[in-house]
Parts: structure tokens; C-alpha cells; sequence
């Protein structure tokens, strides 16, 4: 294949005017300058009316049927569609004090029956149901959920499990010598939402204080230092309101919020501070600042629309992973970091070119003084001079380290975590960890579904009989715990839809679960309700959704990288004229992101962590996390990528020597990089010292990952092989010239 090699143009002469400065950034660049009070508003009008809209026309989140995954999903719809009746459920578990056995006729528990049905938010109370070992006794209380609205049904639940929390206590301090408790829909669910309110609310609060110190720290200024959380936050906001607009096409997820904001204070402080950053350097080299905007428009801002790109291809990929919580994710995703390009290259140069050299006020006397005013590090260049000295030994060391590190990814497990991995800190997880061990049934267990093919009522006789037999089937399996209490079909108002819970001996996670699971899909349903005509059947719950949803990432996870790796070699290249740049690119960014897998594996599959980082593991990493994983870290460490290699480019087209150009693109703008990797760095810690154990390896797996990225890979990989490789770096075969260039 014939091929072409970019030679570096020669040095321009020094007495030559500089040479007006061309393309669409730029020209944008120069109109918010010239425009700036015109480009404030229309930015501040742009915002406002983003989050006004996004507020009136509310969220459309995702259904069950959206949701629906695998051989789980037709369980799932059918259950959906039918109407059970079924109201709120809280469980009354009453124990004596100290551990004894407790007679269901005693004086408490009897009190306590009469109490609970008198309650005016009471339908139905079950019980007192006695353990197999007699230490325990168990009320079903149904609640009353009203009418109306899924809210105020909501709202009417809340209220009547308030009152038989009042009872529940009333009854406690009456009966010292037995232990009432409370658990169920309405309060464990209330538990789960108080714990990521409360764990995100603080990741909130806690981010743009940390953001804004790394930055005042880095710029010596304060007003420097917190444009870049303005955008950043200007950022978030917008996009928030933009995808509530766009949940009417894509539906949200109820994580969504979170990841915008992780994502966007990313990237947003990012881009302001590339652009920020130079075009500081360029007055300090002593152009004027409408000059210094337009070269750093040319230069970082460049970077920054090709890094947006990169980051949005990524993102983009989430959309082929086949499931409906990944593409609310991406929509969220690619909104933030578009809004956060589009900020950086409006809006920033009409601040900038407001503020002018206002923008290093006021400045804070010790850091300021510690400002490099050349924009060179006094660090970096030490580190690289053995690099550049001895590449082959820096890249070999290199990739072995990395390699290393991701070597753990080979053994990982995959889980979703449930309300087993949730902290035990709010009593109604404790309540329900004693009802599961008093009663193995209550916990978790398998869904049956069964539905009329032609929408005609099930024949119940036909139904029940076949479902007495699976009742004898799995009773015989010490995989599951139907011992107690034999499944039973329940029937939807119509009567076409019956549903069967089948409990197991384990947690959903266990290898009972999952034994079970088999067991139930391809021996016990075909033999039994799977025989009848005219009806269909299907396995749901948790331990089914999860191995369904797994089967689908391993299905999807290959195509999902193949088009993130292919569509962002190709933008590279058309960013920079070089298939070997972003051949590199891509090799480097699959390394660190073996890397942070790796880690992952060996912080929370194993128990070493668990005192440091406060979680119990469960022998898992969170299963959808890979793939999110990989298309957030190859988005979002091409920032830095495209921002040091477009500064070395930027050197060679001057005349540099490649291995020059490396030392010096690499040590120009190692302080930025390093003040934003500083950033990132942080937020995504706060991630870490979440409760919920997905936020929590989500925040470690993004730290790592970064912090790898913007040390090892920039300051050792990178400048070895691009030094290495010489003037091969700029190699291009004739037939991709063919293609556009990018961020001109």
C-alpha cells in the first residue's frame, strides 16, 4: 500500500507578520469576542431556557417494558400488562428480646394483630405467621394505595406505612420483652432513596468545592479559576434540561442525573481550562488579547471540538449495546460534553475577552508567586529526559506495567448488585436480613410467568395442577426452598395472565440462585407448565434479569468496542492527517482501560479494600459497569491525548524534529493536563466514597483510569513511542486523504 509521510514545514521567518488564523472555531472565536456582550446573553438565554423548558415539560422515565431484557423480557411485559390488584405489602416481624422461641398466643403479638387491622391504611393483615424454629412471628400487612396518580398512590402508601411504623413503635415500648420491626416495599424502598439522595446530594455539594480549590491552586487566581466551573455548571445545567426533552424519544434512566453530572464537570472544567490555560500563555508571550484568543481558538480550541467529537463517537457506542438504560446514558452523555464544546468555543472567548487581563484577578500572593510564567513544568521535563534517552526500555517497562495491572480483568465476575450489597446501616435492611433468615422464603426467588397465547382466561384447573407439579419438583432440589410454602399461581383481574414465585435457598447471587435458575428454565418449566397448550411462559426476577442482562453484554460488548475503536481512529485521523496517531491513540487507550479493570478486579473482588474504601465485597464488579467503563475512559482520556499530541503537531509543523516536538508539546502543556487530570481525578473520588457499591467502583474505576492515563501514559508511553516511531508518526496511506479534515 503506498503511503505518504508529512514532512514538517520549515520555520517561518521571524520578521514575517503571523498569518491570519483560518477555520470555523476560530471564526467563531473571533465573532464572540467582537460580539462579547451579545454572546454572554445568548449563552445566558440559552441556559435559562434550557432548564425552564426541560422543567415544564418534566421526565419521561424508563417503563418496565423498556427495560425488558433477554428470556426474562416477555415475563417481564406480560407482568406488566397484567393487573393483579396487588397493593403495597410491609412485613411486622416480632422476636423475643433475647433470642427465645415466642408463642404466637401471646398477649403482644395478639395486641398487635388488632392494632394492625384497625388501622385505617389497612386492606388485608396475614399472620401471625410462626418460623420453622419458633423464634419468630411474621404479620403481612397490605397497604391501601388510594387512587389517582402513580405518585399519589405513591404518596397514600407512604402515609399508611407511616402509621404502621407509629403502631410498630407504640407496640415496642409497650412490650419490652419482645423485639417488633418493620419491613417491606414502602420502607425498604424509602431506604434505598434516602441512601442515594443523601450519598449524591454530598458528591453535589463536594465536587465544585474541590473542583474550584485544584484550580485556584493551578491558576494562582480566582476569577481564572472559576470560569471553568461556571461552564462547567453552566454545562450541566443545560444539558439536564435538553434531556428531559429528549426522554420523549429516548427515556431516562434514574441514574441519568448523576452521570450528567459526573460527566460534565469532567469535561466541561476540561475544556475551559485547555482554552483558559492558553490563552494565559499567549498574553504572557505578549499578544494582546484578542490575539491570545484567536491563537488559542486556533490551537485549543481546535483540540478541544476534536476531543468533543472523540468523547461523543464513544458515547455513541452505548446506543448499540441493545439495552434501554445504556441509551438514556449515552443521550445524557453526548448532550453534556456537546454543551460543554459548545460553551468552550462561544461563550469562553466572549468571558475572556471581557475579563482580559482581569482574568489573573484577584490572585492569591503564595500560589501566583509559584506560577510558571513560560508555561513550562518543572517537573515533567525531568521525568521525560530518560524516557526520550532510552524509548524502547520506557515503552517496554511501560507496557509490561499496565499489562500487569490488567492481567486481573482476565478473572473477573460480573453481578448487579442488589439489596445484599446495600450498607446496613438504616434499620430496615437490618429488619428484612432477619425476616430472610427467620423465613428463607421471603427472600429472593424466582418469577414464573404464565399467559394465554390469544388473550382467552388460563383454564385455572389445567394451571394449578401443572404448577402443583412444579411445586413437587423443585421441593425435591435442595436448589430451592419451596419446603414451607408450595408455589402457587396467582391470576390477574382478566384471568390470561397467572404469576408463580418460586423461592430458592440463596441470595439472588448465590450458585443456588443460579442453579436453580437452569434448572427451573430447562428442566421443571418444560415438563410441567410448559406442556400446556395455548399459553406461553417465562422466568423473570432477579437472578434472571442479571444472567440475562450479562448474556447480552457479552453479545453486545464486541460491537460496542469494534465501532468505538473504529469510528475514533477514524476522527483521529481526520483530525490530524496520521493513521499511526490514531493507531497509537487507540492502543494507548485500550491499555489504561485494561488497567483500571484490572484494578477493579483486585479492590473489590477481593476483601483487602473493604475497610479502606468502606464497602463489604461481593466477589463481583458491577455488571454493567465494563461497558460503561470502556466507552466513558476512551471518551474521555482522548482529552488529554488530543490535547498533548495537537501540541506536539503543532511544534513539528513549526519546524521541530519529532523527538523535539515531543519533549516540547509534552512539557508545554504537562501543567494544564495535569491541573485538569487533578480535577477529574477528584470529582470522580468523591464517586468512590459513595455507599452504593456501583457508585462506588464506578468513581475508583474512573479515578484509576485517569490518573494512569494522565501520568503513565502521557509522560511514558506516549513520548516513547512517538519517539520511536520518528517521522513514521505522521504516516497516512494516499487513500485516506480522501477524507475531510476535522476542526479546521
Amino acid at each position: 500500500m503506498s503511503a505518504t509521510v508529512l514532512a514538517p514545514p520549515p520555520p517561518a521567518s521571524p520578521s514575517a507578520p503571523p498569518p491570519r488564523r483560518r477555520g470555523a472555531v476560530v471564526s467563531v472565536a473571533r465573532w464572540s469576542a467582537r460580539h462579547r456582550w451579545i454572546a454572554v446573553v445568548l449563552w445566558i438565554a440559552f441556559v435559562v431556557g434550557a432548564v425552564v423548558l426541560g422543567g415544564a415539560v418534566g421526565t419521561k422515565e424508563l417503563t418496565v417494558q423498556d427495560q425488558a431484557t433477554g428470556a426474562s423480557g416477555p415475563a417481564d411485559i406480560a407482568l406488566d400488562d397484567a393487573d393483579f390488584g396487588e397493593l403495597p405489602t410491609e412485613s411486622v416481624l416480632v422476636q423475643a428480646a433475647d433470642g427465645g422461641t415466642i408463642d404466637p398466643a401471646d398477649p403482644a403479638i395478639t395486641t398487635l394483630a388488632t392494632e394492625l387491622a384497625a388501622l385505617p391504611g389497612t386492606a388485608d393483615v396475614q399472620g401471625p405467621l410462626p418460623s420453622a424454629n419458633g423464634t419468630s412471628a411474621l404479620f403481612q400487612v397490605a397497604l391501601e394505595e388510594g387512587t389517582g396518580t402513580d405518585e399519589q398512590k405513591e404518596a397514600t402508601a407512604a402515609e399508611a406505612s407511616a402509621d404502621l411504623a407509629e403502631v410498630v413503635a407504640a407496640q415496642t415500648a409497650a412490650n419490652p420483652d419482645v423485639r417488633i420491626e418493620q419491613a417491606g416495599d414502602v420502607t425498604l424502598e424509602q431506604a434505598v432513596d434516602q441512601i442515594y439522595e443523601d450519598d449524591l446530594r454530598n458528591a453535589e455539594i463536594m465536587s465544585v468545592p474541590v473542583s474550584l480549590t485544584i484550580l485556584v491552586v493551578a491558576f494562582g487566581a480566582l476569577i481564572a479559576a472559576g470560569i471553568p466551573v461556571l461552564l462547567a455548571l453552566s454545562s450541566v445545567a443545560v444539558a439536564m434540561g435538553l434531556s428531559a426533552l429528549a426522554s420523549y424519544v429516548v427515556p431516562s434512566s434514574e441514574v441519568l442525573a448523576s452521570v450528567i453530572l459526573l460527566v460534565g464537570m469532567a469535561v466541561g472544567v476540561d475544556y475551559s481550562l485547555f482554552y483558559v490555560r492558553r490563552e494565559r500563555e499567549e498574553r504572557l508571550a505578549g499578544r494582546g488579547t484578542r490575539d491570545a484568543i484567536e491563537v488559542a481558538a486556533a490551537t485549543s480550541g481546535r483540540a478541544v471540538v476534536v476531543s468533543g467529537i472523540t468523547v461523543v463517537v464513544a458515547m455513541a457506542g452505548m446506543f448499540l449495546a441493545g439495552e434501554a438504560t445504556f441509551a438514556s446514558l449515552a443521550v445524557g452523555t453526548i448532550l453534556v460534553v456537546s454543551v460543554a464544546v459548545l460553551g468552550s468555543v462561544t461563550v469562553l472567548p466572549a468571558l475572556l475577552s471581557i475579563l482580559g487581563r482581569w482574568v489573573d484577578r484577584p490572585r492569591i500572593p503564595l500560589l501566583w508567586r509559584l506560577q510558571s510564567r513560560d508555561g513550562q513544568s518543572r517537573f515533567w521535563p525531568a521525568v521525560l529526559r530518560p524516557v526520550l534517552a532510552r524509548p524502547a526500555v520506557a515503552l517496554g517497562l511501560g507496557v509490561a506495567l499496565l499489562g500487569g495491572l490488567a492481567l486481573p480483568a482476565f478473572g473477573m465476575n460480573l453481578a448487579n448488585p442488589g439489596i445484599d450489597d446495600l450498607p446496613r446501616s438504616e434499620a430496615a435492611f437490618q429488619t428484612y436480613d432477619r425476616i430472610v433468615a427467620a423465613y428463607p422464603s421471603q427472600g429472593m426467588g424466582h418469577t414464573v410467568a404464565v399467559w394465554s397465547t390469544d388473550g382467552a382466561p388460563l383454564d385455572r384447573t389445567t394451571v394449578d395442577d401443572a404448577v402443583a407439579e412444579l411445586g413437587e419438583l423443585t421441593a425435591a432440589d435442595a436448589d430451592f426452598a419451596t419446603a414451607q410454602i408450595a408455589p402457587v399461581a396467582e391470576y390477574d383481574a382478566q384471568g390470561d395472565v397467572a404469576r408463580i414465585e418460586v423461592a430458592v435457598t440463596g441470595g439472588g447471587e448465590s450458585d443456588q440462585a443460579v442453579a436453580s435458575l437452569t434448572t427451573l428454565r430447562e428442566d421443571v418449566l418444560p415438563a410441567t407448565l410448559g406442556e400446556l397448550p395455548g399459553v406461553d411462559t417465562a422466568v423473570t426476577g432477579m437472578t434472571a434479569w442479571d444472567q440475562d442482562f450479562r448474556q447480552l453484554l457479552a453479545e453486545r460488548m464486541p460491537i460496542v468496542i469494534g465501532f468505538v475503536l473504529l469510528l475514533t481512529i477514524v476522527v483521529l485521523v481526520m483530525a490530524f492527517r496520521s493513521l499511526t496517531v490514531a493507531l497509537t491513540a487507540a492502543a494507548l487507550n485500550l491499555l489504561s482501560v485494561g488497567a483500571a479493570y484490572g484494578l477493579l478486579v483486585l479492590v473489590f473482588q477481593n476483601q483487602w479494600a473493604e475497610g479502606l474504601l468502606g464497602f463489604q465485597s461481593n466477589g463481583a464488579v458491577v455488571a454493567w459497569l465494563p461497558l460503561f467503563l470502556f466507552v466513558i475512559l476512551f471518551g474521555l482520556s482522548m482529552d488529554y491525548h488530543v490535547f498533548v499530541v495537537s501540541r506536539i503537531r503543532e511544534a513539528v509543523q513549526e519546524g521541530m524534529p519529532t523527538k523535539a516536538a515531543v519533549a516540547h508539546g509534552i512539557t508545554r502543556s504537562a501543567g494544564v493536563v495535569t491541573s485538569a487530570a487533578a480535577v477529574m481525578v477528584a470529582v470522580f473520588a468523591i464517586f468512590a466514597t459513595l455507599s452504593p457499591l456501583d457508585f462506588k467502583q464506578l468513581g475508583v474505576g474512573l479515578a484509576a483510569a485517569i490518573l494512569i492515563d494522565a501520568t503513565l501514559v502521557r509522560a511514558v508511553l506516549l513520548p516513547s513511542a512517538m519517539a520511536l516511531l520518528g517521522e513514521h508518526n505522521w504516516w497516512m496511506p494516499r487513500w485516506m486523504n480522501k477524507l475531510p479534515a476535522l476542526g479546521h
